[in-house]
């Protein structure tokens, strides 16, 4: 098959990209958008029926495609499981009363319920923000920014969400040492939020409603399914790579039985019924998703078979752009405009991991995957559609614009700090 009419590999790529974005703006599930990017892909790239079938397969297959899938699927499992049964509410509920300062306890909310991975999450802190900042005179615009960036701290570094688990996986980089290195940016996002709460003086005031402080070993109880997730889940992987170095899923291994045994924990501590426990395994919601991420990994498997990677990295050489000028802008874009962390992943990632290969190979991954990751969930951040920041802003009865204006700095921070990092850690690594 001829090279379609010569187009660079940047402008096929280019097309791809328009083509993905419109699909998600037209509410194409991403399963089925990129699936069909996959399509184009093989079409633009010249690859065969048989051989982008034989890479369909192949990716499939793949133990960390499997492995992925069923993670993803078991964090919205338990995800649910601890909605239903109305554990996150239990939390939120066992916490009050254990810190008396009033702008650390407006902030835990949306940050504790950040903690599982929840379409639209930033709506079942609100009410909790509206309460504790009813008597404080706070601007509703304030309170839709509160709840709407705390609710996302979590996203650069917490394994739970399937945007840091799918970077990983692409990249091929050690789980824990990934959220080691970024953690600080998760910090940086808290000091950065906290600092717009000292503007507030009506804050400073302590909280009198308790006046002898609880015992924080209910707070604890509730925590168990996802410290079961967090400690166990790290703790088996790093022994089955120890035990059996050939594994490739050691450590995916150790993640899907720790969430099994968390699923288990959740649904024998609140008796929740067979019936109940069926018809969210079998939910449509669950089946998209399993279904999302075997067609991203697909995408990649396509990508990496009709040399697209390849062909990339040399017209970007010839064209002496530099690389961490597209491993941030790349990101960005496709985060803003799709406003779906795991979009912006997908989507990117199997891209530029290859290039970066390819450009740098003396750098390691870690800086890149880092910037890539910080920049394109601001992009997130600022999208127009993040379905969190219209359920926040319409819950606060404020607009886009006026949080705008409370984010525009914060997410310029990020920014400008994780240029900074990835090149301390490019050259201290």
């Amino acid at each position: 098959m001829t090279d379609i009419f010569h187009i660079p590999a940047l402008i096929k790529i280019l097309i791809v990209f328009i083509c993905i974005i419109l699909l998600i703006r037209k509410n194409i599930s991403l399963g089925n958008t990129f699936f069909v990017g996959s399509l184009i892909l093989s079409l633009l790239f010249n690859l065969k029926p048989s051989e982008m079938l034989k890479s369909m397969g192949t990716s499939i297959v793949y133990p960390k495609t499997l492995s992925l899938a069923i993670i993803v699927s078991l964090i919205l499992i338990l995800s649910n499981s601890m909605e239903i049964a109305g554990r996150m509410k239990q939390l939120l509920n066992k916490f009050q009363g254990l810190i008396s300062n009033p702008r650390v306890n407006i902030i835990v909310f949306p940050a504790l319920i950040g903690l599982l991975p929840m379409p639209g999450g930033a709506v079942f802190s609100a009410p909790m923000v509206r309460e504790l900042g009813m008597n404080s005179k706070i601007a509703p615009d304030m309170l839709s920014f509160i709840n709407y960036w705390f609710r996302h701290i979590w996203e650069y570094c917490w394994p739970l969400y399937p945007g840091v688990l799918l970077s990983t996986i692409l990249a091929d980089i050690n789980l824990a040492s990934f959220m080691a290195f970024m953690a600080p940016i998760t910090l940086l996002a808290v000091s950065i939020g906290y600092r717009q709460l000292r503007k507030n003086e009506s804050l400073c005031k302590k909280v009198e409603n308790y006046p002898q402080r609880p015992s924080g070993r209910p707070f604890l109880k509730e925590m168990i399914p996802i410290l079961i997730v967090i400690f166990p889940g790290l703790g088996m992987g790093a022994l089955f790579s120890f035990l059996d170095p050939e594994l490739s899923i050691a450590k995916e291994i150790g993640l899907i039985i720790a969430l099994l045994l968390s699923i288990g924990w959740v649904w024998y501590e609140n008796r929740m019924e067979a019936l109940r426990i069926w018809k969210m395994l079998v939910s449509p919601q669950l089946l998209k998703m399993f279904y999302m991420v075997l067609a991203i990994l697909v995408f990649k498997g396509i990508l990496e078979d009709s040399h697209a990677v390849q062909a990339i990295s040399l017209e970007l050489t010839l064209l002496n752009i530099p690389l961490v000028f597209i491993v941030s802008i790349l990101p960005f874009m496709t985060g803003m405009v799709s406003g779906i962390t795991i979009a912006f992943v997908g989507s990117t990632f199997p891209i530029l991991i290859p290039l970066i290969h390819s450009l740098d190979p003396a750098g390691h991954m870690m800086p890149y995957i880092m910037l890539g990751l910080v920049c394109g969930f601001t992009g997130v951040l600022l999208s127009p559609v993040h379905l969190c920041l219209i359920l926040s802003n319409e819950y606060f009865g404020t607009t886009t614009g006026a949080v705008y204006k409370r984010l525009f700095f914060p997410c310029g921070c990020l920014i400008i700090s994780s240029i900074f990092y990835f090149y301390l850690l490019h050259r201290i690594l």
